[in-house]
């Protein structure tokens, strides 16, 4: 029996072996036989690479290719962090300057003086008209310590220049890190706050830093804001969670088919063992985010508030491969200290049509707390209590995504050198505003009036539009609002919105995470709940 076995599991091997044998030399033969006598000129990079693009969207979206080439937005997806000068750029008309958006805080830009509104004529000598913003952010770009000449035209006096002038302007490259925890600070007299937008090497010590220095200005309770983090080095996630569960606490487990299973636990002493901790999450939360507020929910550690998670289980692996090419490899998938599995995508199992769907609940499992508590694996952490956020209108996507806002505050910079300090700043010309857009060419169809143009179109494909038309005008005419008038209509709204795009312009980033922490009603309710974790 024993040695029937053991043939069984041989066979098996062999014969996934030969069928890989099989489909390299397929593979090969294929294109062997393309090059030699396909009717047109092959280009074999672009085949090859579409192959290889399709055979591994196959299996999940997170086992990709990387070839040298992409090195560099590669290091800046896992790292954060780039060659250039720190600023964001903005290229309204493609045959125009290029215009400063917005610098990052003591980056070369702003400590070469670059300014919000400032505009840039060339790089290096290149004229930027005619450039795409994306070509002028790739010039701008480069080895650290190397310097780019930007010919600026300044928007206002400063010291040595005159608004109007324009001047070359060396700026010696650096490389640039983009800020994982975002923002740290109090929200009133006993809650500190962090924002983590993201988990990349060194977060774990931020956090730590940050703690103790909330610690220090009175923090009774600590709000950690894992919103919109898709996640990133798993490492972090257990150093965060090192931070306030006992030294060699389990954090996670990984179980993968080339590695053995991996527990991952906690070697360090914590900083604080009993500080009420409120960790907020949505479904933009995944991975390392989900590690995190699964593991602090399993131990009792924390509540969880906000709406479900993402649903990302599976760990990633880099692997070097030819001709200095990665691929980032799913190897794992990872349970959190209960034992559940989070991800809510079954990517081996596929529908005859390719696509893939959730896990239904039915297939779940209950699992249980440190305290007892019952929690389930097979989508996402669902939080504690469920707190929903604002549900904005379609206006005011519209007027966000489309670049209106934008273009609005970088007028109000020009025509404004200084705005009072951000706790104070309200924006109060709303008219102005309107006035603004109402020039400007954006969708500004409400919800049921965009929903009923799609229902006209299906009425018409279907010969109803003449039988329906009497009923179809009246309606129309009853959806149909003005530009002006919506946009009046949705005031509150869109006000915090310009609030903040207007801040960060005169007071960089963290001054945007201010206002919008004021306006945040997710943050404020949560902030009532009844705890969970002490």
């Amino acid at each position: 029996m024993v040695a029937v076995a053991a043939f069984s599991i041989c066979a098996g091997a062999q014969s996934k072996e030969f069928t890989l044998g099989k489909w390299v030399e397929v593979t090969n033969a294929i294109l062997k036989e393309l090059n030699r006598s396909y009717v047109d000129s092959l280009e074999v990079g672009r085949i090859e690479r579409a192959a290889v693009d399709a055979m591994l969207d196959a299996l999940d979206p997170y086992t990709v290719y990387v070839p040298e080439e992409e090195q560099e937005d590669f290091q800046m997806m896992l790292n954060s962090s780039y060659g250039g000068v720190g600023a964001i750029i903005y290229k309204p008309d493609v045959n125009g300057n290029v215009l400063i958006n917005e610098p990052y805080f003591n980056s070369p830009a702003a400590r070469a003086g670059l300014r919000c509104g400032d505009e840039i004529e060339a790089i290096d000598g290149l004229s930027t008209h005619g450039l795409q913003s994306g070509d002028c952010s790739e010039k701008m770009r480069g080895k650290p310590g190397t310097t780019v000449v930007l010919r600026v035209k300044k928007l206002r006096d400063g010291e040595g220049w005159k608004a109007g002038d324009v001047m070359d302007v060396p700026v010696v490259r650096e490389r640039i890190v983009l800020p994982s925890m975002e923002y740290a600070g109090m929200l009133n007299e006993a809650d500190g706050y962090i924002f983590l937008s993201k988990f990349t090497e060194g977060v774990g010590q931020d956090i730590r830093d940050a703690f103790h220095k909330l610690k220090a200005q009175g923090m009774q309770r600590l709000v950690l804001d894992l919103r919109g983090n898709g996640g990133g080095v798993m490492s972090e996630a257990v150093n965060i969670v090192s931070l306030f569960v006992p030294k060699g606490s389990v954090v996670l487990t990984s179980r993968g088919k080339a590695a053995k299973e991996q527990v991952y636990k906690t070697s360090t002493d914590p900083i604080d063992t009993e500080i009420p901790i409120l960790v907020l999450v949505d479904g933009g939360s995944a991975s390392a985010s989900e590690i995190v507020s699964g593991a602090l929910q399993d131990y009792d550690r924390a509540t969880i508030a906000g709406t479900r998670t993402y649903g990302k289980g599976l760990v990633q692996s880099i692997r070097p491969l030819p001709y200095d090419g990665q691929l980032k490899v799913t190897t794992a998938k990872y349970y959190t200290p209960s034992g559940r599995c989070v991800q809510a995508i079954d990517y081996s199992h596929r529908n005859e049509d390719g696509s893939v769907g959730h896990i239904p609940d039915s297939l779940t499992h209950t699992f249980t707390t440190a305290h007892g508590r019952t929690v389930r694996d097979g989508g996402g952490i669902t939080p504690d209590f469920i707190v929903k956020a604002h549900r904005y209108s379609r206006l005011t996507y519209s007027v966000v995504y489309s670049g209106v806002l934008e273009q609005y505050a970088l007028d109000y910079v020009r025509r404004h050198e200084s705005i009072p300090s951000v706790e104070d700043f309200r924006f109060t010309d709303y008219e102005d505003f309107i006035a603004y857009a109402a020039d400007k060419d954006f969708d500004y169809r409400s919800q049921a009036r965009a929903l009923f143009d799609e229902m006209k179109k299906s009425l018409a494909e279907d010969g109803l539009t003449e039988t329906l038309s009497g009923e179809l005008d009246a309606l129309q005419k009853s959806l149909d609002m003005d530009k002006e008038t919506f946009l009046r209509l949705k005031k509150d709204e869109i006000i915090p919105f310009i609030e903040e795009e207007i801040v960060v312009r005169y007071y960089f980033q963290e001054a945007g995470i201010r206002v919008r922490l004021r306006y945040d009603d997710q943050l404020h309710e949560a902030l009532k709940q009844p705890a969970i974790s002490w």
